[in-house]
């Protein structure tokens, strides 16, 4: 606390470098009659002496733990204020502010290792959930290779709000979407027609569990998953031919919409 036994006539500037307050500050406290200075000089500007140095330092010390000017105003203008209840109020608001903050550090800390694992979930749980074919160095894989894409971050971002439940319902919903294709394709569904198109969007609403497809971007993967090994096997393994299958009908689809499949390219 600063000393004002031996302050007096302080001007505006003064008082601001003293108690670290901005002049439009000490101003406005004037405007509205909260701190008005007791002194002029014999050319109109005002001073302030050691009782409203004394009473500023109040004001400043209310402000820090939050309290509105006009709780303050009452808190020192008004002999039958409850200050003890005003402040124990603000504690309780301050409180509240720091299970709120806490929360936020612990949403961001969430969200920063989304972005640098993708996955929160420990190994087991993967294993559990995505199946014991499941390679838990997968998403460190796809972190090194995607990381500075769109799409990884839109991944990280879905992902740093799941736990394993919500992981199980993404997956069972998968599962269930192969299943839907291979049957579709033993029923000798064909490209471009209204089922086959049907189960085209569900695939794009599923997979955007991941982050948002377009009709480029799934001509684009329809590719991948006949052409790549791992992902070809997984379909295949479902109903042989059921990768090439799947490209068709997307391609179909995609062309029913004005994308050309031969130039297709992920945007």
């Amino acid at each position: 606390m600063p000393d004002a036994g031996d302050v007096e006539g302080l001007t505006v500037g003064q008082v601001s470098a003293r108690l670290g307050v901005t002049v439009r500050a000490l101003h406005h406290w004037d405007e509205i009659g909260l701190a008005r200075p007791s002194l002029r000089t014999p050319a109109g500007y005002r001073l302030y002496t050691a009782g409203d140095l004394e009473r500023l330092h109040r004001i400043v010390v209310y402000r820090e733990i939050g309290l509105g000017l006009d709780k303050i105003q009452a808190v020192l203008d008004d002999s039958t204020a409850d200050v003890p209840g005003a402040l124990r109020a603000q504690r309780t608001q301050v409180a509240e502010r720091i299970d709120r903050l806490q929360q936020l550090s612990a949403g961001l800390d969430r969200m920063i290792d989304a972005h640098e694992r993708g996955l929160l979930l420990t190994a087991e749980q993967q294993a559990a959930i995505f199946g014991p074919q499941w390679n838990p160095d997968w998403p460190a894989q796809a972190r090194r290779r995607y990381g500075d894409t769109a799409q990884w971050q839109q991944y990280a971002e879905r992902s740093a709000s799941r736990g394993p439940e919500e992981w199980q319902a993404v997956t069972d919903a998968m599962a269930d979407l192969d299943r839907a294709l291979g049957d579709a394709m033993d029923a000798g569904v064909t490209p471009g027609s209204p089922e086959a198109n049907q189960l085209v969007e569900r695939h794009r609403e599923v997979f955007a569990s991941y982050f948002p497809l377009t009709r480029q971007m799934q001509v684009c993967l329809g590719r991948t998953f006949e052409t790549d090994p791992g992902f070809a096997a997984h379909y295949d393994g479902i109903r042989t031919g059921l990768a090439a299958w799947f490209r068709r009908i997307v391609d179909a689809s995609a062309r029913a919409h004005g994308v050309d499949p031969e130039t297709a390219a992920w945007q």
